[in-house]
């Protein structure tokens, strides 16, 4: 595999076109450009993050549709997740408005959601969450994820970490959009230095979950 150069400006204005005719036409008379300028520097990228962030799994550029109302066929971006546990990783994404970059937990099975919220409680491993997302924060970052809008069953509403009790998934992200270095061999660093930012979060993550073994579904 070649090494990363970049992702090229022609993967942003394929998905620009893309998000304007989402068809099986269009892609196989684009594909050659979804290959070279997304799916190979995708591909080049987290292979040369591995090392130190573990394998990432690139996901397939389809959707699935057979629950959806929405039945247009493909995803109007590439992302790609380096999983440290569960539900639990780093993540990468690149479509028309750009980089995009997170970490956290963005999936749960009841059981983990139990786990989470249990160690949340906790006044010791609670305080830990909140300071490494203050400094989350601080370092750039916008929290996310999903979140009840009442509180959750068997918690006070006056429980000191309500909002942090309320989140279904738990995340961080960045969107460094369309810079000047996007197609330059720069953004591998830049990504290596967002994730690394992010790793207390994860790995705050990964020791929670760690032991749990049923899918996330």
């Amino acid at each position: 595999m070649a090494g990363f150069t970049g992702f090229p400006i022609a993967g942003l204005d394929f998905y620009e076109d893309l998000e304007a005719d989402n068809s099986k036409t269009f892609w196989a008379a684009r594909k050659q450009t979804y290959d070279e300028a997304v799916r190979a520097p995708m591909a080049a990228l987290t292979a040369e993050l591995a090392e130190e962030f573990g394998q990432a799994k690139i996901f397939r550029p389809y959707r699935d549709v057979r629950f959806s109302a929405d039945k247009t066929p493909y995803k109007t971006h590439q992302g790609a997740v380096s999983g440290t546990a569960p539900g639990v990783g780093w993540y990468v994404q690149i479509g028309a408005g750009g980089l995009f970059v997170a970490g956290g937990c963005y999936l749960m099975s009841p059981t983990a959601l139990a786990t989470l919220r249990a160690t949340i409680d906790d006044e010791v491993r609670g305080a830990e969450l909140e300071q490494i997302l203050a400094s989350t924060v601080a370092a750039g970052f916008t929290i996310g994820g999903d979140k009840l809008k009442t509180k959750p069953k068997g918690y006070s509403v006056d429980h000191p970490r309500i909002e942090l009790l309320r989140h279904k998934t738990l995340t961080a992200h960045r969107d460094f959009g369309a810079p000047d270095w996007l197609d330059t061999p720069a953004t591998v660093d830049e990504v290596r230095r967002a994730w690394t930012d992010l790793r207390p979060l994860v790995e705050w993550f990964t020791a929670v979950f760690e032991g749990l073994t049923e899918p996330t579904r």
